[in-house]
């Protein structure tokens, strides 16, 4: 239905089980339950740079990705706590109050040159840090705390989650919901590159004179997709809020959306699921090179530095061949 090969069929199979399946079991295993924890957030930081990847794909550079995850948290933390909404209704209300940001900020700035965009949002994440300090209903610095749980969620009588405060060990509950909403967005994200819109977006990343001149609106193009990046940043966000039960005005800066960046270059612009390499190797990468000291960063730079230099399709072009980059 997506589109997938035989081969990558095994392949997303296999995957599936290692994170629903042989993840918990190794975990349950060893009781070191505090992974999950590190996985969770490895699953959330792959969401918002999926949508940071979707920019790239139509020639933008999107560095301001950490703004709409701020904005994702902040909205579903005032709806839960302020409004007495629940999470998983906050949750969608949270990517779409994003994506309507984003449309609003697009439309005068996604006309301007690459360069120029790639500028304005630099400033985005610390303009969303000041309004989220100034905005009476945000708490200023103080932020909102005290969010409760997700509660059960109920289709006609027929339950789907439990409670999250009922249960004894959340950590798990946040895992598999992370992982579910990692999966849907990487397959939604598959979807659409293959689809008409998709191919549209690959014209413009070639050639924008040419595909206008054959009738593609690509304004239009731009502001959809830049919307739909935000949409998956609020949701990343939003997901970051529930599970540290907190928002603060620093909960996302500006060194987020720069790493949101990041993980796409080092996983591979070329490959839908590069971002998602490209956050785990990162996130994990970091911390081992924590144990060097004050080196970290410089041993940290000349790794990115060497990536970029010898692999500059990422991570994923050294197993893939030019032919398989969907």
């Amino acid at each position: 239905m997506l589109g997938f090969s035989s081969k990558q069929l095994i392949g997303v199979g296999v995957f599936l089980f290692v994170i629903f399946i042989g993840v918990p079991l190794v975990i349950g295993a060893t009781g070191r339950w505090d992974f999950f924890f590190t996985l969770t957030s490895v699953a959330l930081l792959a969401i918002a740079s999926a949508g940071v990847w979707l920019t790239f794909y139509i020639g933008r550079i999107n560095i301001g990705q950490g703004a709409f995850a701020l904005i994702g948290a902040y909205v579903s933390a005032i709806l839960v706590v302020k409004a007495g909404w629940s999470f998983w209704i906050s949750l969608p209300a949270a990517g779409l109050f994003a994506a309507v940001v984003a449309v609003l900020i697009g439309l005068p700035i996604l006309r301007l040159r690459g360069v120029y965009f790639a500028m304005i949002t630099l400033v985005l994440t610390q303009v969303v840090t000041l309004t989220a300090l100034a905005l009476p209903i945000t708490n200023g610095a103080k932020g909102i705390s005290n969010i409760p749980l997700p509660s059960g969620l109920s289709i006609f009588g027929i339950p789907l989650i439990p409670d999250f405060g009922s249960m004894e060990n959340t950590k798990l509950a946040f895992y598999l919901t992370a992982c579910v909403l990692m999966v849907v967005t990487y397959a939604a994200l598959y979807r659409l590159v293959n689809s008409r819109l998709g191919h549209l977006c690959r014209s413009m990343q070639q050639n924008e004179e040419l595909a206008s001149s054959i009738g593609v609106n690509i304004a239009y193009i731009r502001i959809v997709i830049f919307a739909i990046s935000s949409f998956f940043g609020g949701i990343g966000g939003a997901m970051f809020g529930s599970i540290a039960q907190s928002v603060y005005p620093s909960t996302f800066v500006v060194a987020d959306s720069v790493n949101f960046m990041l993980n796409c270059f080092l996983g591979g612009l070329g490959y839908v699921f590069g971002p998602m390499l490209g956050t785990l190797v990162l996130y994990f990468g970091w911390d081992l090179l924590f144990e060097i000291g004050k080196y970290q960063m410089l041993v940290y730079s000349m790794i990115l530095i060497a990536v970029i230099r010898f692999l500059p399709n990422g991570l994923l072009s050294v197993r893939f061949g030019k032919g398989d980059k969907k």
